[in-house]
């Protein structure tokens, strides 16, 4: 579905991504681990065309995505959560959700989408009227992710979902993130630095550091390596 290949990319002079390569399969979960300015939230940037790389090619689909504007990539079908939500604060929970249903494929699926985002978090059905700005930032987290449900996305990209949140509603929200998975097949890339959250219920791993992909494989094997448990996870 998605073919990152030697992708890198700069923010003027500093290098933050040397010629990454990553593959996600349709209907795959795959986490993106690593520490602090590993480059991981640039990677998604590139995908989303908020950075153009240096070099590489980028193909969803077998499309070449480096030839559209940003604002095409979500009418394709890739939705992106960023890290730290910005939602519309001004607005209220059904605009902002209102908003993510701008691509043709949302429109057309509002109804089942808004009633898909209600059923996952009914706080969200509940604070509807709300402006978002007045919720806590475990619910804004949770409307960030339904506004990028609303748009009917094949490829749903979460950055730090669990950034700033308390322990009790980060494990609400990656069991909604595994429902997601499990019941509609959809197909899902997470940056995070929980990592054992992160690789527990994914398909794939790719851990980066420095910019550079520095391992890659099934969850398991990702945990099961000293080396890389020690230098680039922060696990004993």
């Amino acid at each position: 579905m998605l073919r990152l290949e030697a992708i890198s990319a700069s923010y003027g002079a500093i290098r933050a991504l040397h010629e990454v390569t990553i593959e996600v399969q349709a209907g795959q979960f795959v986490a993106i681990v690593g520490p602090n300015g590993a480059g991981k939230t640039t990677l998604f940037k590139t995908i989303s065309g908020l950075i153009k790389p240096d070099t590489g090619r980028i193909e969803f689909e077998g499309q070449d995505l480096l030839k559209l504007p940003a604002r095409e990539r979500a009418h394709l079908g890739i939705a992106h959560v960023p890290e730290g939500r910005q939602v519309f604060g001004n607005l209220s929970v059904l605009e902002n959700l209102q908003m993510g249903a701008t691509p043709q494929r949302g429109r057309a699926d509002w109804a089942r989408n808004l009633e898909r985002c209600f059923s996952l978090f009914p706080v969200l059905a509940e604070r509807r009227d709300q402006l978002a700005g007045t919720l806590s930032g475990g619910e804004q987290q949770m409307l960030a992710i339904g506004r990028a449900l609303a748009s009917s996305p094949r490829l749903l990209m979460l950055d730090e979902p669990s950034m700033g949140l308390a322990p009790i509603v980060v494990d609400l929200i990656f069991e909604r993130i595994g429902d997601l998975h499990r019941d509609g097949q959809l197909t899902i890339v997470l940056v995070e630095q929980r990592v054992v959250e992160a690789l527990e219920p994914c398909d794939q791993a790719y851990v980066l550091d420095v910019g550079r992909c520095v391992a890659s494989g099934p969850p398991d094997q990702i945990l099961k390596d000293a080396r890389i448990r020690q230098a680039y996870l922060g696990i004993q």
